[in-house]
């Protein structure tokens, strides 16, 4: 906090975000972060220090007030790294960040710089393992009606989703930017969150579980495209079918044409699919996206069959079709006309159905925070901030957040991506502006440090910040 405190009508200036609060005593700020007690500004939240000693993973330390389930004993700290959870703001600008930590590592003098920064540059990148179509791409993506992000091009078996960004969080409405901060701070902070696609679907996102999708949890993610599950299993079905078609709202894969089904010699067996063929064996766009078989809108496989060519076909012909999950299949026998007559799955390729299964990765949502650090971040380390940026791209210094290893994108400024999974629990906070307050950690050689301009006098070892109190320990995730 800034040294000259300012009060008006007996309450506190908070100073720690632009939106300057003034408080009451007993009370806190519009973040809940900060709050008035005996007439001085305290953080709410404690410090939080990532212990590599299983022993003490969990196990809260006492904030400041000597809580009864403290036994007295400090952590070592040669196992403890500090994050900059609970740490407070660099706000305004001149300031040094909250807390300079110096620490002896392999016998290299390192310092960490923590500070939780006010990131209005912020958003999160949603990854959605389900072969289930949850809307056109570019098409918006509401939680509580307002719009917080968009549908983004789909990767191998997951849908992707673009939520936050400057333009929602403070170019739109007030109750726009109110919403895209409150989704963005629950789903880091592993809560699950609501959102609908318009034109598409409703779904529930939560970090490191399964996505739920118009009211179905899913299951698993697709093997592969069709055509990759005709080239992974078609060893399995050779001898036991005359036919199999892997139902893809990519590509989909017809065995006896694919180049797998020629190896093994499989004969021509004269069925006709309708989409666009691309190379033999494969077609594309066979049904509308959507939420039946393979991603499809699909509910009968028998509707992208349009038939069989009576010169290559005969009466008892199987066939197989099913779905790059596994969770769809169906076995048909040609009769006197060559129409597919569903029959029971023989038990010889109930296997090969379950081995699609056995295959498929377990479906889960992955949130990544993504942020760009700018001026409060960089001057709270240094006072000509242009150096950090250099240290950081130059690998001299690493950047983290809340402990967890961030990957930094190319090219100018400081761009980091975390895996929210890989932070303790309740990192994420928020500043009624609205902006997400994130952790983040710059940590460098103390030589290196002091090179690029830092803020030498600031720089405090672990121990004697750990003996200060006020801080929880939390086990590293692994």
């Amino acid at each position: 906090m800034n040294d000259q405190v300012v009060k008006k009508d007996g309450k506190i200036r908070c100073d720690a975000c632009p939106v300057m609060c003034f408080i009451a005593e007993g009370k806190s700020g519009a973040c809940d972060r900060y709050a008035v007690k005996d007439g001085e500004l305290i953080r709410l939240d404690p410090l939080t220090i990532v212990s590599n000693v299983e022993a003490q993973g969990g196990r809260f330390v006492p904030f400041l007030d000597g809580a009864e389930d403290w036994d007295g004993e400090i952590i070592r700290t040669e196992d403890a790294t500090i994050t900059a959870i609970g740490a407070g703001t660099t706000y305004p600008d001149y300031k040094p960040a909250p807390f300079i930590v110096a620490k002896e590592t392999e016998g290299v003098d390192m310092v960490t710089v923590v500070t939780e920064g006010i990131f209005s540059y912020c958003g999160a990148k949603v990854k959605i393992d389900t072969d289930r179509w949850l809307g056109p791409e570019r098409n918006i993506v509401r939680v509580d009606g307002e719009p917080v992000g968009h549908v983004t091009t789909g990767e191998y078996g997951s849908q992707m989703f673009s939520l936050g960004g400057v333009h929602h969080l403070t170019g739109g409405g007030k109750k726009e930017g109110r919403v895209t901060c409150r989704t963005l701070m629950d789903l880091c902070n592993g809560e699950a969150v609501d959102m609908t696609v318009d034109g598409g679907a409703e779904v529930t996102v939560q970090a490191g579980r399964p996505p739920v999708v118009n009211g179905h949890a899913e299951e698993r993610m697709r093997v592969g495209c069709g055509s990759a599950t005709i080239g992974m299993f078609a060893k399995q079905w050779h001898g036991l079918v005359d036919e199999v078609v892997v139902v893809d709202d990519h590509i989909t894969g017809v065995i006896s044409e694919h180049q797998a089904g020629k190896v093994l010699g499989w004969e021509d067996t004269g069925i006709r699919i309708r989409g666009r063929k691309s190379t033999p064996g494969r077609y594309f766009q066979v049904a509308e996206p959507g939420t039946g078989w393979g991603g499809t809108d699909v509910t009968d496989p028998l509707t992208i069959v349009e038939g069989f060519n009576p010169k290559l076909a005969k009466p008892g012909q199987s066939m197989l079709m099913v779905s790059t999950t596994g969770e769809q299949w169906a076995y048909f026998i040609l009769d006197e006309e060559l129409k597919p007559v569903e029959h029971d799955l023989p038990e010889s390729l109930r296997h090969s159905v379950e081995l699609i299964e056995e295959n498929c990765e377990p479906a889960l949502c992955s949130v990544l925070f993504m942020g760009g650090a700018g001026g409060s971040l960089r001057a709270g380390v240094t006072e000509n901030p242009v150096r950090l940026t250099r240290s950081v791209q130059q690998a001299l210094t690493k950047v983290t957040c809340g402990g967890a290893p961030a990957y930094r994108w190319p090219g100018g400024g400081i761009t980091v991506m975390v895996d929210v999974t890989a932070m303790p629990a309740n990192s994420f906070g928020y500043v009624p502006t609205p902006a997400i307050v994130a952790p983040i950690e710059f940590t460098l050689r103390l030589d290196d440090y002091l090179e690029l301009g830092g803020h030498g006098g600031e720089v405090k070892r672990l121990d004697e910040v750990v003996g200060r109190g006020g801080y929880r320990v939390e086990g590293r995730r692994p």
